[in-house]
């Protein structure tokens, strides 16, 4: 390698990384947005495009594909470079994102949703795997604790941008805003991460891609839909799930023999991988299933408007925030990470069991001390098992190692708000019962303007219906992140290195 490649040798912080790592965390913030700016303007676009049985899919669509694509993009950045798989990722995310703006109705919204989540995916992956190429194994857990923070602020942001755009603008900008911000981002990126001119021939493993597609695609929709669109007993669902367990049954004997696999079964071998993909899996479905109730807990038990309520998520990421800058410090300086995970999940089981304890009573500022606490924990998770599984697996699968854990923590929070949605709605069915006055069936689409027209008894009914519904929820996050405790305490440690080893040397 070269002396003059400007990321060779980045032990002292240099221009060109530093402005690297802020293009690749404003990519990172915008396929992060997307899973959440949504949400508070559906309403606006089901008025204007029709189609309220198919609103799910404008969520379930994005999240679908962007989690299937993740180990493609991971294999593909390792085999053919990540700055070329970056321009492929952004290009597919802004045309999608174009085509969002344009939609005209809702099958083609879906549509563009998709194509847009088949860009989104590989942002993920690729933002943190290029840490790993510019990055020396002990200064990563400073950046990726930035990209927690990142990922973390879109959960309020969004929402609230979300909200801006439907109000004073037009629906269609939640989309089109993401055209210049994407631009700029990877100009800087291009201008600033050199490529290694390093060229070797490939074998593509396609028919590993098709069945973990066919299984983690089935595997989303049953979760997402199940319970919902159609019963957990009908031919839809139980289809699905045979064709999920086929899928990724026979995704496992396809990548025991490929001459180059997606997702290499030797990785399973390394108590590092292993370990901190259950962990990740585990904190995906605890903050991702748990966590999006919080709108709807403070909006209708408490009565706040959706602008206060995405405030109040603001400690939250407070919390993510400072315990991951902490965090990347720790392993900076000491070139450890094994009490982090430890602490992180120690944190998020109290975060959650003071979740459960939630009343439509309680004040504001215990509720904001909860979600610091949560915040908290998460991050002193998802940072540290990024690093640890970077540093821990050999250079040629680095990307391919980073992409996984991106999609067991993106699973994870599929599989956690398909789960918890049904639970959720399973008990606001039996709350509100016979006898009051509401109709059962839309007891999940309350909002503050749906509220207000409601008599006092009914809103009173509604809130400590909600305030019951969302008890089990957090219990079982509760629940889940002790588990994610056990398995913190199996977790092996390999020393952080300080020096960055660039591909090819």
């Amino acid at each position: 390698m070269a002396a003059s490649d400007p990321i060779a040798n980045v032990a002292a912080p240099a221009t060109s990384t530093r402005m690297v790592i802020i293009s690749i965390g404003m990519l990172l913030l915008l396929a992060s947005l997307d899973q959440t700016i949504v949400s508070t303007a559906l309403p606006t676009i089901v008025a204007d495009l029709g189609g309220l049985d198919h609103l799910s899919w404008v969520v379930t669509a994005y999240v679908l594909t962007s989690t299937v694509v993740a180990p493609l993009y991971g294999k593909m950045g390792d085999l053919y470079g990540r700055r070329r798989m970056v321009f492929v990722s952004v290009a597919i995310f802004l045309i999608g994102s174009m085509l969002c703006g344009v939609a005209g109705s809702m099958g083609f919204l879906i549509f563009s949703r998709a194509l847009q989540g088949l860009g989104g995916g590989g942002l993920f992956v690729l933002a943190l795997s290029v840490v790993g190429d510019a990055i020396a194994p002990r200064d990563r857990g400073k950046v990726q604790g930035v990209f927690a923070a990142v990922f973390s602020a879109s959960s309020v942001i969004g929402p609230l941008m979300g909200g801006w755009f439907v109000q004073y603008v037009n629906w269609h900008w939640i989309f089109f805003i993401n055209v210049p911000l994407g631009l700029i981002a990877v100009g800087i990126f291009a201008a600033s991460f050199q490529p290694t001119g390093r060229r070797v021939s490939h074998k593509i493993d396609y028919a590993g891609a098709v069945a973990l597609t066919v299984g983690l695609g089935s595997l989303t929709l049953v979760t997402s839909l199940g319970g919902r669109s159609f019963g957990w007993g009908s031919p839809e669902a139980l289809g699905l799930i045979a064709l999920a367990v086929a899928g990724l049954l026979a995704f496992v004997r396809i990548e025991q023999r490929a001459a180059e696999p997606i997702l290499p079964m030797s990785l399973f071998k390394l108590n590092v991988f292993w370990v901190t993909s259950v962990i990740g899996f585990i904190a995906g479905v605890a903050m991702f299933g748990a966590i999006t109730f919080v709108p709807l807990y403070l909006q209708i038990a408490k009565g706040t408007s959706p602008t206060v309520s995405g405030l109040l998520l603001v400690p939250m990421t407070i919390g993510i925030l400072s315990s991951s800058t902490l965090s990347g410090r720790y392993m900076g300086r000491t070139g450890r990470y094994l009490i982090l995970p430890k602490i992180g999940l120690g944190l998020l089981l109290l975060g959650m069991i003071l979740m459960s304890l939630l009343t439509k009573d309680t004040a504001l500022v215990l509720i904001c001390l909860a979600l610091t606490v949560v915040g908290a924990g998460m991050g002193c998770i998802f940072p540290v098992v990024t690093t640890a599984v970077q540093n821990a697996v050999p250079r040629e699968t680095l990307g391919t190692a980073t992409a996984a854990g991106v999609m067991m923590r993106q699973t994870g929070g599929s599989l956690g708000v398909a789960a918890f949605g049904a639970l959720f709605a399973a008990r606001m069915a039996v709350s509100m019962g016979e006898g009051s006055g509401m109709p059962v069936g839309e007891s999940t689409n309350f909002g503050p303007q749906m509220l207000a027209k409601l008599s006092p008894e009914q809103q009173q009914t509604v809130g400590e219906a909600v305030v019951n519904a969302v008890h089990p929820v957090y219990l079982i996050a509760a629940a889940l992140a002790a588990t994610g405790l056990v398995f913190a305490f199996v977790l092996k440690e390999v020393p952080l290195s300080n020096r960055h080893v660039p591909k090819g040397e």
